[in-house]
């Protein structure tokens, strides 16, 4: 299925039908009175998270979406029925925008999530509700309320614990073939990777994370260069950032230290918050080097770099560090985890309860008998 991050659309709520102004007209019943009933409500537009899609592809071709109005009154106190709603079902982390102001109007974070976009209008009244003691035979019905229309922008970004960064052909697809079930395209040509992908790394029955790689970056990519700025925005819900740099480039004119300063420069232009995250460096393809000489050469390159954080070397291929480098990372996200979870929990914001031989403030004696 082709890979769709992007889609615009346009969603249409149905009007409410009219409400009837009629009489009751039967044999051996003099002056009925009023019957009309009201108008039904017009269909609603809703969108709900579903984790089993992961693609807009379903809105890049259907752009218009239209519901049904509501069905008008009649007499007998007949109501109108109501115009059916129409549930359109979008990848979890989708966020729908107004594509005229640009304002993020819902963001679709958890499976099963529910929400309007477009609320169907109010079926209007009959004139059964204006009769009163005053006015025995009122002959006023409303008009149904039209539904609510929007212009949307979807945006696609997947949900994520840590994201794989670097340059094409730095080694992203073979990591993630290595350390979860993911299988993406690897081939020997920059951006073999045209679309994110997503992989589990289990690394217990109960302990996981979710990792992310998506296309290469190269320098000028804030101009448009190779595949631009395009898939950072699948970055942007990462905990953590692991920053892969090839080593041992085939071209002996590439300098894997310039190429990773570019790479940091192009995070930095493309949005602050995301430079900010934490981000490690994870140095790949040691084996293309002896193992003499492994350390002499991560050493040169933390140096030449300035690097203060975390450092990792690897072989993605091998899978040598790797083992070390996925339980690292779990430890980390998972910490950060039960971080939110306690930040979250009210519990946590209440205040103790007094011991039992502390005195209550403002509470009365001892109970007698």
């Amino acid at each position: 299925m082709k890979f769709i991050d992007e889609a615009r659309i346009e969603v249409v709520a149905g009007n409410g039908g009219n409400g009837s102004a009629s009489f009751r007209r039967e044999k051996f019943i003099p002056e009925g009175g009023p019957d009309g009933g009201d108008g039904g409500r017009g269909g609603s537009i809703f969108v709900v998270a579903d984790r089993n899609i992961n693609t807009l592809i379903d809105y890049r071709y259907t752009r218009k979406f239209i519901a049904r109005k509501g069905e008008n009154g009649r007499g007998a106190d007949q109501y109108g029925k109501g115009g059916e709603d129409i549930v359109l079902r979008m990848p979890v982390g989708t966020q729908i925008f107004d594509d005229v102001s640009g304002e993020l109007l819902f963001d679709l974070t958890s499976d099963g999530e529910r929400i309007c976009i477009a609320r169907g209008g109010d079926g209007g009244l009959g004139n059964l509700h204006f009769k009163s003691s005053t006015n025995r035979a009122p002959t006023k019905a409303t008009k149904g309320w039209p539904g609510e229309e929007r212009s949307l922008r979807l945006e696609l970004k997947v949900l994520a614990d840590v994201g794989l960064l670097g340059m094409p052909n730095a080694g992203k697809s073979t990591l993630i073939t290595q350390i979860s079930n993911a299988r993406p395209k690897v081939a020997d040509y920059p951006f073999t990777t045209l679309h994110p992908n997503l992989g589990v790394v289990r690394l217990e029955s109960t302990r996981s994370f979710v990792v992310a790689d998506i296309p290469g970056l190269i320098e000028g990519a804030s101009e448009g260069a190779g595949l631009g700025h395009r898939f950072l925005r699948h970055l942007q819900r990462t905990r953590l950032l692991l920053h892969l740099v090839d080593v041992f480039p085939f071209d002996p004119d590439r300098d894997p230290v310039t190429e990773a300063k570019a790479i940091v420069e192009e995070l930095r232009k493309y949005d602050q918050e995301l430079h900010d995250k934490p981000r490690w460096l994870v140095l790949n393809k040691l084996d293309m080097i002896g193992p003499e000489q492994r350390e002499q050469v991560r050493d040169d390159f933390v140096e030449r770099i300035s690097w203060q954080g975390p450092v990792f070397a690897i072989s993605a291929l091998t899978g040598e560090g790797c083992r070390e480098l996925c339980y690292a990372v779990g430890e980390f996200v998972l910490g950060l985890q039960a971080e939110e979870t306690r930040a979250m929990d009210v519990r946590f914001d209440r205040e103790a309860p007094p011991a039992e031989d502390e005195e209550v403030p403002g509470g009365g004696g001892s109970r007698g008998g």
